[in-house]
């Protein structure tokens, strides 16, 4: 199955570059990620991990 999927990839002209995209995309999400979160508020933070505690407008029943 395995050479199946490998011999028809070969065959697609241009088909090595999407690897080299992905990568990129892959870098650049986790590059902005870790930039926001050093640059975020530290009481945005505090704010939002509290949220899941918060019980004041859920029915507990």
């Amino acid at each position: 199955m395995l050479k199946f999927i490998k011999g028809h990839m070969e065959s697609i002209d241009g088909i090595e570059i999407y690897p080299m995209i992905s990568l990129l995309i892959f870098f650049i999400f986790f590059t902005v990620l870790f930039w926001w979160i050093f640059t975020a508020k530290k009481a945005y933070i505090k704010e939002v991990s509290n949220l899941p505690l918060e019980t004041k407008n859920q029915d507990i029943t």
